[in-house]
């Protein structure tokens, strides 16, 4: 009997020993915000990128403007204007966001006879890949830098490709190789009549 009894105050002390661990709430909050924090964290940053890239986008959508208010205005002719050129006044403006030398800028400058024509020209991502495309179909033609004289249609088109910080967010926010998300801006105007 006295072991069957031994047996029953084990048992009768770790239960107590359990009720005790169940009622103590010393330790509660550093439970609580280690299984809130790692949420909250991935929550932080997601704003914080999407915050980012948003402001990127912005910067460079006010860039591609004011490129375009030169060449449209005559302070910058289209035998000026080449691609190391218009690259050199973009990545000037976007250097306060982007990495030094503006790598993954992309440019595309064209001149159109009617607006019509400047609104079939456009663009797909395939396989992680910029693709220019005219009437729905790839452009022979990529990536061109051709300004018109005074009085012509142009369009302008700016394409960076932004890294994505975080590892996590790179799945749901990237949409080109090597983890970048596409930044684009694109203007059309119809040059002034400058000499």
């Amino acid at each position: 009997m006295e072991n069957h009894s031994g047996k029953d105050r084990r048992r009768t002390r770790r239960r107590g020993i359990l009720a005790r661990f169940g009622r103590d709430r010393e330790g509660a909050t550093v439970i609580e915000f280690a299984l809130l924090a790692t949420p909250f964290a991935l929550l932080v940053f997601a704003i914080l990128e999407s915050c980012v890239s948003y402001a990127a986008q912005e910067v460079m959508a006010n860039t591609t403007d004011n490129v375009a208010r030169r060449l449209r205005t005559g302070q910058l002719l289209a035998q000026d204007a080449d691609e190391a050129t218009i690259k050199q006044m973009i990545c000037n403006e976007l250097s306060i966001i982007v990495a030094n030398g503006c790598p993954g800028l992309m440019v595309d400058l064209r001149s159109f006879t009617t607006f019509e024509d400047a609104a079939k020209a456009s663009f797909t991502i395939t396989n992680g890949d910029i693709v220019l495309t005219k009437n729905g179909t790839k452009d022979e033609k990529q990536f061109v830098t051709e300004a018109g004289p005074a009085m012509s249609k142009n369009m302008l088109r700016v394409f960076y490709k932004w890294p994505v910080m975080t590892d996590f967010m790179a799945k749901s926010m990237a949409n080109l190789k090597g983890g970048a998300t596409l930044h684009f801006a694109s203007t059309v105007w119809q040059n002034e009549p400058f000499n």
